[in-house]
């Protein structure tokens, strides 16, 4: 979906609320979210994504590079709390300083700093909705920024397509996703994805979903609808604040 958001103040304001949110949380508080990690860990965990990204960008390195340039974790929620500043400051200036299509190495077949832009925008939105649940209170989700979430869900890390790898359709599974509030669907058709990954030689062949360019409007098995927002959490296996609807074929749901 084209989009025209500001991806690094969403960055800048989505980081923010984190480090509000986090800092309500005892460091040794559970996330609901994420049952293996403390408020620490997720404190770490983002800080260590932005520094990462940030050093990607700034150094003009491929991530292998910036990997062997992590620093440790620093010990206590205070020095945790400084690296993720520095970390987030210095991402956001990197980004900003970057136009949209500068070449940048990334995971995806989009090597350009505007996919970063997008994904770290994302990143700190869910794992704001992470920090906020651990504090027990959560804030509005804007709705434009989580609607291009669902797309970024459904299209990269959901239903992206290698190379080396086939979709087979089943043309008779398919399923709209309808936001309530900003309008935007997405018409999915599930199937079978194959092929063997040459890196490191797996052999895949699994349940798979592609979203249509565009939502031709025409029937679907099934549909799940609710604001953008609760759509982009039941995405990403978050509760959603309000309700998510499901209707049609039970199968389709099911897969």
């Amino acid at each position: 979906m084209p989009s025209d958001l500001d991806f690094v103040a969403h960055l800048t304001r989505e980081s923010a609320r984190f480090a509000d949110a986090i800092r309500e949380a005892a460091p040794d508080a559970s996330v609901p979210t994420c049952p293996d990690w403390n408020a620490d860990d997720l404190l770490w965990h983002l800080a260590e994504v932005q520094w990462f990204w940030r050093t990607v960008v700034r150094e003009k390195m491929s991530g292998d590079e910036a990997q062997a340039l992590k620093p440790s974790r620093p010990p206590g929620r205070a020095d945790l709390e400084e690296f993720f500043q520095s970390a987030s400051r210095s991402l956001t200036q990197a980004l900003a300083a970057n136009p949209p299509d500068t070449a940048a190495w990334t995971w995806s077949d989009d090597h350009t700093v505007g996919f970063i832009r997008r994904r770290q925008a994302h990143e700190a939105l869910i794992h704001r909705v992470d920090a906020e649940l651990i504090a027990g209170r959560r804030t509005p989700m804007d709705p434009a920024l989580s609607a291009d979430g669902v797309d970024e869900a459904l299209r990269v890390m959901y239903g992206s397509l290698p190379e080396w790898a086939t979709f087979t359709a089943d043309p008779e599974q398919t399923l709209r996703l309808r936001a309530t509030d900003t309008g935007d669907s997405w018409f999915l058709t599930l199937g079978q994805f194959t092929g063997t990954d040459p890196d490191d030689g797996t052999a895949c062949d699994e349940p798979d979903a592609h979203a249509a360019d565009n939502d031709p409007g025409t029937a679907a098995a099934a549909e799940v609808a609710g604001t953008a927002a609760d759509l982009d959490c039941w995405l990403w296996h978050r509760p959603p604040a309000g309700l998510v609807e499901q209707s049609g074929d039970r199968q389709v749901l099911d897969r």
